[in-house]
């Protein structure tokens, strides 16, 4: 279960004890802690897309200063990608170069010097690392994303890194919970194709239903070969807690944006 911190900085944010174990620096944050006024208040990491209400970008920006000042990584250059929904994983390998915002809804990283991350206001955030820490990866990953399978995408480029899946840890953060992802006809009908009998939705008396991202992602965590005891999961939800999260749902779309954040482990070998 992941765990809740408040930082001296002002950041409130939740990690998982397994990422902690192997000295991976992370955070899921909240919305508490930050400096942006309503209905952005207060811990704002991004702007909403298509809507006029905006936040100010210094402060966005001197909120994640402080978010990454509270987890050891104030000086990191951070990456982010422009999310499409898409299963897309992209590459910032400390031999590579890497230009933010290119669009894809995963980067994956070996680079102590580069801080990954993420925005979610409902969507899923997933953080994962390698037994040692050296390699890391982070994902955004919506109803869309789960069928386009974004999460087993991830995992299988951190194989191709020489990182097997039974050794990878995974902590699936704060998102919209089960009871109040209320969803079309066809969206139940896109996880039953994809998920089959263990399809994690239920149809309700209306013609619509419901879908559980959180356990849908842990399905194929497990089906990547990743042991269920390496897996870090919360029953925060973002609609629900209103106190602790942004909703773009919840909210109508004007609202703020939490992040998932993870840098790799620098190792060090005796000469």
């Amino acid at each position: 279960m992941l765990i809740r911190r408040v930082s001296r900085e002002g950041p409130v944010y939740y990690v998982s004890p397994l990422l902690e174990q192997v000295g991976v620096p992370h955070a899921f944050s909240t919305r508490v802690g930050g400096l942006s006024p309503a209905p952005f208040d207060s811990l704002n990491l991004g702007n909403p897309s298509g809507c006029d209400v905006q936040d100010d970008y210094d402060r966005i920006y001197e909120n994640y200063k402080r978010l990454q000042s509270a987890i050891g990584c104030g000086d990191t250059r951070r990456l982010w990608v422009h999310q499409v929904h898409g299963a897309v994983v992209a590459s910032a390998m400390r031999v590579e170069g890497f230009e933010s915002g290119v669009k894809a809804d995963a980067i994956v990283s070996d680079d102590p010097e580069r801080l990954l991350a993420v925005r979610v206001a409902d969507c899923v955030p997933v953080l994962l690392a390698s037994a040692d820490g050296a390699l890391v990866a982070a994902i955004h990953a919506g109803w869309r994303g789960v069928i386009a399978r974004v999460v087993p995408s991830a995992v299988v480029r951190m194989n191709h890194a020489n990182c097997v899946s039974d050794a990878i840890i995974a902590a699936i953060g704060p998102c919209i919970g089960f009871e109040s992802f209320e969803v079309g006809p066809e969206v139940v009908e896109a996880f039953e194709r994809v998920f089959g009998a263990d399809a994690p939705a239920r149809r309700t008396p209306d013609g619509k239903g419901r879908v559980d991202l959180r356990r849908a992602i842990e399905i194929q965590l497990l089906s990547c070969g990743i042991r269920p005891e390496r897996i870090d999961q919360t029953d925060r939800c973002t609609f629900r807690d209103r106190e602790e999260f942004f909703s773009h749902r919840r909210d109508k779309g004007v609202t703020g944006r939490m992040a998932a954040l993870i840098r790799p482990k620098p190792l060090f070998r005796k000469l």
